[in-house]
């Protein structure tokens, strides 16, 4: 059985460089940590610091669309200045180069 995957991306409002979107990063993670069903979560800015979001390895998709609900979109949209495009995609397999392994999810 697959895994899901959400690719999460918003416009930001200004130009951010890395280390200021990282000190807002470290402010919104501990929200996730633990989340029901989420397993990973990674942070991103595009090179040209003008869009940042996230890619979440969820359980299901169930799981994740319990998190991407009216409310949090209207707390994206309020933190960083846009409202968030959410993408689903199935994911099988993992090549983990840090663990040595490749796994089926």
């Amino acid at each position: 059985m697959s895994k899901v995957m959400a690719i999460v991306s918003f416009k930001l409002p200004q130009r951010q460089t890395l280390d200021q979107a990282t000190a807002t990063f470290q402010s919104t993670a501990p929200k996730y940590l633990g989340m029901p069903g989420l397993l990973r979560k990674n942070y991103f800015l595009a090179e040209d610091g003008m869009r940042a979001g996230g890619v979440y390895l969820w359980e299901t998709r169930e799981a994740a669309e319990r998190v991407y609900t009216a409310e949090w979109k209207t707390f994206v949209k309020g933190k960083y200045g846009s409202e968030p495009e959410v993408v689903y995609v199935d994911t099988s397999v993992l090549v983990d180069n840090e663990q040595g392994r490749i796994a089926s999810l």
